[in-house]
């Protein structure tokens, strides 16, 4: 009697299911933890200074000027660019806090109005520490 063998019928195979499933956990996985910065959505060209950063910079409310006289004021956009507008946004976000620093952001294309109304808008509601920032200038210190 013949008995046949059925182990060599077996081939081995990869399940690539498992593999898939796996991936696509991490890649969701990756995604959602990304942090995002707002700073990356908004293209500034800003103007161009001698000088050294100031260290006070990182805990400083930003308020950000894009060329077309957009505001920003943190993360959140000001929807009209009117100064009672803007003065409100500034409210909401920095609360009774004015002697926090304010980090001034504003592209070197932006019309010089839009500039003026966000100072204002600092200045009367009592913001007294407002820097401007400036992209440093392409032969530095030296070429004086």
């Amino acid at each position: 009697m013949r008995i046949r063998d059925f182990r060599d019928d077996d081939t081995p195979e990869i399940n690539l299911i498992p593999l898939i499933d796996v991936l696509l956990c991490l890649l969701i996985f990756f995604v959602v933890t990304t942090t995002f910065d707002a700073r990356s959505v908004l293209k500034l060209e800003l103007p161009r200074a001698d000088g050294s950063p100031s260290e006070a910079q990182s805990k400083a409310l930003s308020v950000l000027v894009n060329a077309q006289g957009r505001y920003f004021v943190g993360d959140r956009e000001v929807l009209r660019t009117d100064l009672e507008s803007l003065k409100q946004s500034l409210r909401d976000v920095a609360g009774d806090d004015r002697e926090r620093a304010v980090l001034l952001r504003a592209d070197a294309r932006t019309p010089h109005q839009s500039v003026v109304t966000a100072l204002d808008a600092l200045g009367q509601l009592g913001f007294r520490r407002v820097a401007i920032a400036t992209a440093p200038s392409p032969g530095g210190a030296s070429a004086r």
